[in-house]
């Protein structure tokens, strides 16, 4: 086979491998047992080397659990060791050092043997609905509070799942049955990556992944450090401020390119919080990494190498490096700010490339309901635990509006409302567009959502708050507007607080407004028809149309007109 024929077929395998981990993700989307993982894809898959060096992720799942997940499966090979892997073995933790950042992940990883020779590993990761402790929240002071720890060990040993582990796991949780039904969901998502792998080596005539790995990792390292060379050898300084548990959260980060690589140090960052907001190193690196690839090198592939040039520096004890014990359970609301203050520093090197701030974190809760104590309760009332993960918007990018209620940069779905309302007695009330949200500029920032939330009769709950932008909305870029804050109340003006676990009686309902993404560049260079065509679809309304645009009150009632008739003239 000539060198040229061998990088041809080198590529169809790279190809391959990428649907085989694709399926593995599906597979997991289809068999999971949490909404969380069928309805809203919080979840990763990829293929490893023997090393533990990611060769391959699915297109499916999200950056924080994929990338973090790239070095996980080191530690899992370093703790399990070398002489204690055997075909038939799965491998879990949720160590949110050694995993993916905290303890409602679990993450699964199985050796993959190849006519009784380990060839490499299949790993994957899914968001859980309750791991015990004090539920998924912000509220607990360390991690011993935030619910059962799982450190790297055998969920199965040459085929035979450990039954032990099964009965303390169903023995802490709240939801035992969604979680183990999950558990075995990960382990079987790997299987299938293991069987269509073994197949591709079959139909290739391959006796091990050395020659396609070298091919992969060595091309995407090439690839990444060409794109890194061709950038200015610049350095500059972003820093944002997101609300905290309490007090405010600054996050500043110092972005240096290199010749054949781009340092991102976050020294100078806030401390640690009392609260579960912390965020493990593993996580910040997953979404710097990402937020770099965003913006120099989109297309080329997610793999050990590629990432490898950029690198992650933070010191110990910043809420950006949490180190154990400190909670860290809503480690999602720090790291998903990561990308945007990456961006506010990267936007001075290289202008008119990055988009305007976003939401950022998702606008996640969690209901605890149960039957109502204030009166005698119906006796089909039940106790449930439902996780609904919705977004605010988009910013704007230096092109194109944002995008309306979509999560950047997690990249994680919003649910169904019939998805959520079947997890439990819980009823969505409400749940549409939020207007004038999204921040006007050249280009619009995306919409937030307005939300109303309640429960079934005779049910009272409790509702644990994962949201911020309540203080500080997110800012335009380039002349734009900054996004809508976030607000939170219950129906009868009773204020409820951004973050934590909040009691909600019987019959009351929480009325939510979800954050819009910050505007693109001056307002009043958007065009006319592009005010026109947001005015007739609702984003804007006819006071942000004249007040942020300067659209004229003939050009309103035109519109107006047009919407009286159902007409749609865009």
């Amino acid at each position: 086979m000539t060198n040229e024929h061998s990088n041809v077929a080198y590529q169809v395998m790279w190809n391959r491998l990428i649907s085989v981990v694709e399926e593995q993700a599906q597979a997991l989307v289809r068999t999971a047992f949490s909404t969380s993982v069928r309805e809203a894809g919080d979840l990763s898959a990829g293929v490893y080397d023997v090393q533990g060096r990611m060769l391959a992720q699915a297109v499916t799942g999200t950056p924080g659990h994929v990338n973090a997940m790239a070095d996980a499966v080191a530690h899992f090979i370093r703790r399990i060791g070398r002489q204690n892997i055997f075909e038939g073995d799965v491998y879990v933790t949720n160590d949110p050092w050694e995993g993916t950042g905290h303890l409602h992940d679990i993450t699964m990883v199985s050796p993959s043997f190849h006519n009784g020779v380990l060839v490499g590993f299949f790993a994957c990761t899914a968001h859980i609905v309750d791991i015990g402790g004090r539920g998924f929240g912000a509220d607990a002071a360390s991690v011993y509070e935030e619910g059962l720890y799982l450190p790297i060990m055998k969920f199965a040993e040459r085929g035979t799942v450990d039954e032990t582990l099964i009965r303390i796991v169903r023995g802490n949780v709240r939801e035992p049955d969604q979680l183990v039904g999950d558990m075995y969901a990960l382990a079987t998502c790997n299987e299938i990556g293991h069987r269509r792998l073994t197949d591709m080596m079959d139909e290739f005539g391959l006796v091990d992944l050395a020659g396609i790995a070298a091919f992969i990792l060595d091309n995407s390292r090439r690839a990444m450090i060409e794109r890194i060379a061709a950038l200015p050898r610049q350095t500059a300084s972003g820093e944002m401020t997101v609300d905290g548990f309490d007090t405010p959260i600054t996050l500043r980060v110092k972005l240096t390119i290199a010749k054949d690589h781009i340092l991102t140090d976050f020294e100078g960052t806030s401390g640690l919080d009392k609260k579960g907001i912390n965020c493990p190193l593993v996580y910040t690196k997953a979404y710097a990494c990402y937020a770099l690839k965003c913006a120099i090198a989109p297309e080329i592939p997610n793999n050990a190498a590629s990432l490898e040039p950029f690198r992650i520096s933070a010191p110990e004890g910043t809420i950006v490096n949490a180190v154990h014990p400190a909670p860290v359970a809503l480690r999602h609301i720090i790291g998903h700010f990561v990308p945007d203050t990456v961006y506010d520093a990267l936007d001075k090197i290289l202008p008119g490339v990055v988009p305007a701030e976003g939401a950022g974190c998702l606008c996640n809760f969690q209901v605890s309901l149960r039957p109502r104590s204030d009166a005698p309760a119906p006796k089909n009332a039940l106790r449930s635990e439902v996780l609904t993960f919705n977004s605010g918007g988009s910013g704007a990018r230096p092109e194109h509006d944002g995008l309306n209620a979509t999560a950047f940069p997690s990249g994680v779905m919003t649910m169904p409302i019939e998805a959520t309302e079947h997890a439990g007695p819980v009823i969505i009330w409400r749940k549409e567009l939020r207007p004038d949200s999204g921040g006007a500029g050249k280009q619009r920032g995306g919409l937030g959502q307005y939300m109303e939330v309640g429960a079934r009769e005779g049910h009272e709950f409790d509702f644990q708050a994962m949201f911020d932008r309540v203080e500080h909305p997110a800012r335009g870029r380039r002349g734009g507007h900054p996004g809508a804050p976030t607000a939170i109340a219950q129906d009868d003006g009773s204020p409820m607080r951004g973050k934590g676990k909040q009691f909600v009686p019987h019959g009351r309902r929480v009325m939510l407004s979800l954050p819009g993404g910050a505007g693109y560049g001056d307002p009043k260079d958007r065009p006319e028809k592009a005010v026109k065509r947001d005015l007739l679809r609702g984003y804007i309304t006819a006071d942000a149309a004249r007040r942020d645009y300067g659209l004229s009150s003939t050009d309103i009632a035109e519109v107006e007109a047009a919407i009286r008739a159902g007409k749609d003239s865009a």
